[in-house]
């Protein structure tokens, strides 16, 4: 059979069920301004896309959102905007990064093909194993995206009298659309930080390629700003790239994944800056904040900085500065376009997706450094009735500062100023108040992995088919013994015991039951205790939430799971892996 009957009906059965997202009820007082999908965003040097006349038009209960928000003030958001514009002025510095140029047909399309790890389908040549690999993991869906960005490009090749590229239905066949569904499992929530980096790696990848499906649906389209090659600065804080500070900060502190710079600023602002009016929204002086950046750039590395002489406004501004003066936006100049588009998409599960898939795709410093800022935001809005802050405030004093960047052409439609600071003062306003649900990997991606994981593991198979045969049957003699014990499994605590905890599933046992009988047995049954410094209470009873349930093998590289997860509906799915108690590394190391 070709590779086209083989890839083709094989993706015909992988069927796997896609995540249901769970909204939790908001406030009152915050979802009320939840604008409608007619405004775009302020990215004052980013062109927006224009609403695509497939989108399904606004109903009379969305207008009547749009009326209430019209009576809200976007005073906060001028004054910033003004704000930063005066800077800007006072200091006639060059731009940081050069202009971003428009990308031409076929272009952006090659480059969306090599970001989701498809380049080999650029050329004549066939594809290699792991193209092939992850081909057979995408849904209809999924495999439409990918095969309408190729159509795309080689009307472009054909164009320009070069030869047309593979198609990807040679792969895995003609793939017809599919309504976009979304479904729940038993698996419980897998949060990013609970992937190994291993498969964290895969992740963008997947995200990208689902975030394309997802807005071939909706009929947006999907566009992308092409970055420049960043300036080199003599600074050592701001202005300098991510990833360059976090170079430099592990070497005084490994495993470090916020600039250190960016943590001193949210910490000085925690501790004295929360209960404080009009934080963020008052600004300080300008002069005060150039000064204090220039002793910053000399005196931080040295810990000769005295953050308590500071003033809590001058530290709001120079927060503000840090995000501003780096020389790509935050949210990248590739994406930034697309997250301001987010606000477009009329149903608020599907803008909530789409936000997840965006921050999902964002390079580890930036999607680690959005957190920390997204984190800090909601405690000041925590904290409204003692510095009347509310969450719109907050949204609105924020939204220039990570959607206007000097790097970026200013091109914002006539008569479209209102709409746009509307439009990325709610995307920022979304982004806090569902940070937690944006902040985790869908099980539906989740189970990609899975399948690129047990592809990767068959790619080297051997030619003797008489040796093939044999496998296959100590295999399946295997797996039915497995099956017939699929009800008791051993959990491991290797760090903290020398005996193994035999735990019997059924259809209710969550990982949490686990924990607890562990907890259990640990106090009653004598177990030989390896090192549990810090573990055991003055009244021998043993803290259960400092310790949690690792997936270890078989199709996962490591997966810190969630309590509710139902573990025999995981041990079906992953028969092969280990399972693992370890210490919670958010708590106190105990040995």
């Amino acid at each position: 059979m070709d590779k086209r009957g083989t890839c083709g009906s094989w993706m015909a059965r992988s069927g796997i069920p896609r995540p249901r997202v769970v909204l939790v009820p908001a406030r009152a007082d915050s979802c009320a301004h939840v604008p409608s999908s007619t405004r775009n965003c302020p990215c004052k040097m980013s062109q927006l896309p224009p609403k695509s006349p497939l989108a399904s038009p606004v109903s009379e209960g969305m207008n009547s959102r749009v009326e209430a928000l019209d009576n809200l003030s976007m005073d906060s958001f001028w004054l910033e905007v003004e704000n930063i514009k005066l800077s800007a002025e006072a200091e006639q510095e060059e731009c940081s990064l050069a202009d971003v140029k428009t990308q031409e047909e076929g272009e952006a399309e090659a480059e969306w093909l090599q970001d989701a790890g498809l380049s080999e389908l650029l050329g004549d040549r066939g594809s290699d194993n792991d193209n092939l690999v992850l081909l057979s993991t995408l849904t209809q869906t999924q495999a439409a995206a990918v095969q309408r960005r190729l159509d795309t490009y080689s009307r472009s090749r054909r164009r320009k009298n070069k030869h047309p590229v593979r198609d990807v239905r040679d792969i895995f066949g003609v793939a017809s659309s599919e309504k976009f569904k979304i479904l729940k499992g038993r698996l419980g929530v897998t949060r990013i930080g609970d992937l190994s980096a291993q498969d964290m790696k895969k992740i963008p990848t997947l995200a990208l390629i689902e975030l394309t499906a997802l807005c071939d649906i909706l009929g947006f389209e999907l566009k992308r700003n092409k970055a420049a090659k960043l300036k080199t600065t003599e600074k050592r804080l701001f202005g300098v790239p991510l990833n360059t500070l976090l170079e430099n900060d592990q070497k005084l502190l490994p495993n470090t994944k916020v600039p250190l710079l960016l943590q001193a600023l949210l910490s000085c602002l925690e501790k004295r800056g929360l209960e404080t009016e009009g934080i963020l929204r008052v600004s300080g002086s300008q002069t005060r904040i150039k000064s204090l950046e220039q002793k910053l750039e000399r005196d931080f590395y040295t810990g000769l900085f005295r953050w308590d002489e500071v003033h809590q406004n001058d530290v709001s501004g120079l927060l503000k500065r840090f995000i501003r003066e780096l020389p790509a936006p935050l949210l990248t100049a590739e994406y930034l376009p697309a997250f301001a588009a987010v606000q477009n998409i009329p149903d608020l599960k599907q803008r909530l997706q789409a936000l997840n898939l965006l921050i999902l795709i964002l390079p580890e410093p930036n999607r680690n450094t959005l957190k920390a800022l997204l984190e800090f935001l909601g405690k000041v809005v925590a904290r409204e009735n003692n510095n009347k802050m509310n969450l719109w405030n907050v949204s609105t004093v924020m939204a220039p500062n990570l959607f206007m960047h000097k790097g970026l052409p200013n091109k914002i439609p006539e008569g479209k100023e209102k709409q746009l600071a509307e439009g990325a003062a709610d995307v920022v306003r979304m982004m806090i108040h569902y940070q937690d649900l944006l902040w985790t990997v869908s099980s539906f991606l989740v189970a990609q992995v899975r399948k690129l994981n047990e592809s990767n593991s068959k790619r080297h198979q051997f030619c003797d088919k008489r040796i093939k045969n044999l496998l296959r049957k100590i295999h399946a003699d295997k797996d039915k013994v497995e099956k017939n014990q699929a009800e008791t499994v051993k959990v491991h605590a290797s760090l903290l015991l020398k005996d193994s905890l035999e735990v019997h599933l059924n259809n209710a046992t969550r990982v949490a039951d686990v924990l607890r009988q562990f907890q259990k047995n640990l106090c009653q049954n004598g177990w030989n205790i390896v090192n549990a410094v810090n573990l055991l209470k003055c009244n021998n009873s043993i803290e259960c939430p400092n310790l949690l349930l690792y997936e270890v093998g078989g199709n996962i590289g490591e997966h810190c799971l969630d309590p509710d997860t139902y573990l025999l509906d995981l041990y079906h799915i992953n028969p092969h892996a280990e399972w693992i108690i370890k210490q919670n590394p958010s708590y106190p190391r105990m040995f």
